[in-house]
């Protein structure tokens, strides 16, 4: 006797000379091929049970098993070379994801299932070289995902979420910002301090210009007018007047975090090395002192009160609390002036692949900043 999907199957030996002498040939094939039918149908019922079977759900609640077939699919619409999908596999199966698709489509379940997989790396690494290695395969596919995923058109400053970091404009000169309140009639944000730590005192009814990005890395900017300062627990805030005319700027190639890093950069000089030797990169042994303020695996800002042209190679350095160092060449693109104070727009021309890796552990918060 078997058991086939829980349904008893007894099977008896056709040992009777009787049966050989009253059956022909073709009756004992359609008995066979009868039998045979029924076990098929019998399999294929049982496979379909599972594989609408939920986990610890009933029978046609949704999908028991991590899909591969549909992994991989989604993978080669993305970009996303074997190795990555591979690595890709590895997150979503880390954190028990059965639904490959929903996770993927979904910017807060991917953070949650990257940072789950960075977690075990960090643990189960058994050398430094082995966890950067897998460290930069695990961001390098996250980038990717990030870059494909849309998000939402903002049609109103009442959409914008609290706490955004925004860029403000008054004239000529620009601070970085956080959006405090969008809920009341009056937009409110942080009140720009200048070098000295006193709040910036702007005229009433001035125009502004408002910039800022969403987490997927799209770009807005409206034009408002200040309407004045209040006081808050946290000290004098300006409030602006809502808007509903708002542009779309170009959007990131990477995500972006604010920060407040104090940062040491050099003046990096490129001279002539000789005859058929080239250009080498001379750095000068001149420290000079400013705080990041917000950063990417594209480049960063920092804040200084050293005024260096456009242009200028930098190598750039800074650590955190852990004792994590990197360090960075990379390139002015552009500088805004706050006070006495100059912001310079850099972008990143190389970075070690350790130091890369912590940029972007920092910029998707798995580490502290």
């Amino acid at each position: 006797m078997f058991i086939i999907s829980g349904i008893p199957v007894r099977f008896y030996p056709l040992q009777l000379p009787s049966f050989y002498k009253e059956t022909n040939s073709r009756d004992a094939i359609i008995f066979v091929t009868g039998i045979a039918v029924f076990i098929i149908i019998l399999v294929i019922v049982n496979a379909a049970k599972g594989r609408f079977t939920a986990p610890g759900g009933r029978p046609g609640s949704g999908p028991r098993h991590f899909s591969g077939l549909a992994l991989h699919r989604l993978a080669a619409n993305m970009g996303l070379d074997h190795n990555q999908t591979k690595m890709l596999e590895f997150v979503l199966r880390n954190d028990g994801v059965v639904d490959p698709e929903r996770s993927i489509n979904s910017p807060t379940l991917l953070d949650r299932h990257f940072r789950q997989a960075y977690r075990v790396i960090e643990r189960s690494a058994n050398t430094d070289n082995e966890a950067q290695e897998k460290f930069s395969l695990l961001f390098s596919t996250r980038n990717i995902l990030e870059a494909s995923l849309g998000g939402g058109n903002a049609t109103s400053t009442r959409q914008i979420p609290e706490n955004t970091a925004a860029v403000l404009g008054v004239g000529k000169d620009k601070y970085p910002v956080r959006v405090l309140s969008t809920k009341g009639e009056n937009l409110v944000v942080e009140n720009p301090h200048n070098a000295l730590g006193t709040p910036i005192r702007f005229p009433r009814g001035g125009k502004a210009v408002l910039s800022f990005f969403t987490k997927s890395n799209k770009g807005f900017s409206f034009e408002s007018r200040i309407l004045g300062t209040a006081d808050s627990a946290d000290g004098p805030v300006l409030q602006l007047v809502h808007s509903s005319m708002i542009k779309h700027l170009s959007q990131r190639k990477f995500r972006r975090r604010q920060a407040a890093l104090s940062a040491s950069f050099y003046l990096v000089y490129v001279e002539d090395a000789g005859h058929k030797k080239g250009k080498k990169m001379v750095v000068d042994r001149r420290r000079l002192t400013g705080n990041i303020l917000d950063i990417s695996i594209g480049g960063c800002s920092i804040k200084t009160n050293v005024s260096v042209p456009s242009g200028t190679r930098l190598k750039i350095e800074f650590a955190y609390n852990n004792g994590m160092n990197v360090a960075a060449l990379g390139q002015i693109l552009r500088t805004n002036r706050t006070g006495i104070s100059t912001i310079m727009h850099i972008k990143f021309l190389r970075i070690p692949r350790k130091s890369l890796n912590v940029i972007n552990a920092l910029v998707y918060e798995y580490i502290d900043g």
